[in-house]
């Protein structure tokens, strides 16, 4: 049964397609999920934790997710993440909370955008990429807590702008220092190769998501709720697992963010 104590709102906005994983596999880890649309009049307050979902807010005009940082809403997550509530951002999500200035946030209380999710890079497709990748957990958030140090899991990547990049050198230490990637793409032995496929879009240090200093706010671009079922996976995985096994690794994504 869903645990009434831990509420999670999904948001929706136009363009928004990924709700109805989300919601299942939150409430796969005993949440209650509610999708909550962007124009909603509830207050976000009763909520325990947010997720903005993937697809294309506002059909990415202008650049992915730029629209839907500048909504209403968004000042109302920003407030809610201040008072310590998880929030995560997949795919076009991460996008919103990248251009909103929610990550990296090293300068807590400035809406000052530090990063950009720029257009892929790979020598076989410009744009739009999507592929199974591999991912190590390295970082010390509370969606890095249910998984061990270095684990490597797979997990789908379906995006066209997913590389994280920034003109400040100094911020990439900032990054390391503070633990605040949380994810890098990696081979299928946990070695970080800074060369395609491993890395599917040229990200900076292989990073597939960030989190804010705090640890309870974070961007993802690949998609751990296409990945948080045995079933999810393509058959090369499942050699992995034992008969019986309904859950595959991603799903500890959402099972850190249930115990914040």
């Amino acid at each position: 049964m869903p645990n009434s104590k831990t509420k999670i709102a999904v948001i929706l906005f136009p363009g928004t397609n990924c709700e109805i994983e989300s919601k299942l596999v939150a409430e796969s880890v005993g949440m209650n999920a509610e999708i909550v649309r962007w124009n909603s009049k509830a207050s976000l307050s009763e909520f325990d934790g947010f997720i903005l979902p993937g697809g294309f807010s506002y059909e990415d005009r202008i650049r992915a997710g730029i629209i839907a940082a500048k909504d209403k809403i968004m000042l109302a997550i920003k407030k809610e993440a201040e008072n310590g509530k998880p929030v995560i951002g997949i795919c076009n999500g991460a996008q919103i909370l990248v251009e909103s200035g929610l990550i990296p946030n090293l300068h807590e209380g400035f809406d000052r955008v530090e990063m950009a999710l720029a257009p892929n890079v790979n020598p076989f497709v410009s744009g739009y990429f999507c592929s199974w990748v591999y991912v190590k957990s390295v970082g010390k958030s509370i969606f890095n807590s249910s998984f061990s140090d270095g684990e490597v899991f797979p997990i789908p990547i379906a995006h066209g702008e997913g590389r994280f990049v920034t003109a400040n050198k100094s911020l990439i230490k900032e990054l390391q220092k503070n633990s605040q990637i949380a994810f890098q793409y990696c081979d299928k032995d946990g070695n970080i190769v800074d060369k395609f496929p491993v890395n599917p879009n040229g990200s900076t240090l292989n990073i597939a998501a960030v989190t804010n200093k705090r640890g309870n706010v974070m961007a993802i671009m690949p998609h751990p709720e296409r990945a948080s079922f045995r079933k999810n996976l393509p058959d090369k995985f499942l050699k992995d697992f034992a008969d019986g096994e309904s859950f595959a690794h991603a799903i500890k994504v959402f099972e850190g963010m249930k115990k914040g």
